[in-house]
């Protein structure tokens, strides 16, 4: 059976692979992943050896979380970078009119131009596979670990993109658009704790309620809860929250370790969400960005 794929999608990778700045995009990443594993095994020898512990070993069991989320950092910069000017580059380069009198969708050249960008992103976290086995293979880790996080920067992949095609999607410089999509990400880490902050200010740290929902959206809490849970198989919130405390939807949600997959569910939701959005300003007959009629 022929998989038919998005024509956006073959299109940017086969004018990424014809490129060296893929190549030396992967070394860039390489060379910080390898440094931050080299600047974190150096510190735990450091503090081994000032404890004068004999078993480094179980010190080492942190490179998996440190070199995870120097990845998730990275992710978070270049996807919004990659999206923004997705659709605001057609319009620079004067070719944004003549993709729309194609056969496709507005839906499916916002989702191929997400889509392209997380399968490049893939690309890059595939390369980074031996470094991040190392932690695996000193750290004791487990290798489902390894599929976990997969799954969870592929999401973050999908967020951070789906924000920058909407930022993309409403500008039509590529640099306006990429100060536009990190204010709207960076919206989320700030108005998404804002809520239960203010709860538990007038609460005198108690109290709650179900604010804490709002975090459900957090990319930050997301990951902290993410990694609480591969390492000590517990979360921020398992047995933290009461039921005086919160709201029975976060009390259930905290004690059943289902805040991470409910979080994950909603940051999909919103990700749709944010496509659908820039299909719909993408469309001319909704955003008047297509071909105009000379007067």
């Amino acid at each position: 059976m022929k998989i038919r794929w998005n024509p956006i999608v073959k299109k940017d990778l086969q004018v990424t692979a014809r490129s060296m700045r893929i190549s030396w995009g992967l070394f860039a990443y390489e060379a910080a992943l390898a440094l931050a594993f080299l600047l974190v095994l150096a510190i735990i020898q450091e503090e081994a050896d000032s404890w004068y512990s004999d078993n480094f070993y179980s010190y080492l069991v942190v490179l998996f979380p440190v070199l995870a989320v120097v990845q998730v950092c990275i992710v978070t910069l270049i996807v919004p970078i990659i999206t923004a000017s997705a659709i605001s580059g057609e319009k620079e380069r004067q070719t944004f009119d003549l993709m729309l009198t194609t056969c496709m969708t507005p839906f499916s050249i916002v989702f191929g131009k997400v889509m392209s960008a997380v399968i490049n992103i893939l690309l890059f976290v595939a390369a980074s596979t031996p470094v991040m086995a190392l932690s695996f293979v000193v750290g004791g880790m487990r290798w489902s670990y390894l599929f976990y996080f997969l799954l969870a920067i592929l999401l973050q992949a999908v967020f951070s993109g789906s924000i920058g095609i909407f930022a993309s999607s409403l500008c039509r410089k590529s640099i306006v658009a990429v100060l536009l999509s990190f204010s709207i990400y960076g919206g989320f880490y700030v108005l998404t704790a804002l809520p239960p902050l203010i709860s538990m200010i007038f609460g005198m740290g108690r109290n709650m309620g179900e604010s804490a929902l709002f975090l459900l959206l957090n990319p930050v809490v997301f990951f902290e809860e993410f990694f609480m849970l591969l390492m000590t198989g517990e979360t921020m919130f398992n047995g933290t929250i009461s039921k005086g405390d919160a709201g029975i939807v976060t009390y259930m949600l905290s004690h059943y370790n289902l805040w991470i997959y409910v979080s994950a569910g909603c940051m999909l939701l919103v990700s749709f969400l944010f496509m659908l959005m820039a299909a719909w300003k993408v469309n001319p007959l909704h955003s008047g960005t297509g071909v105009r009629k000379k007067k």
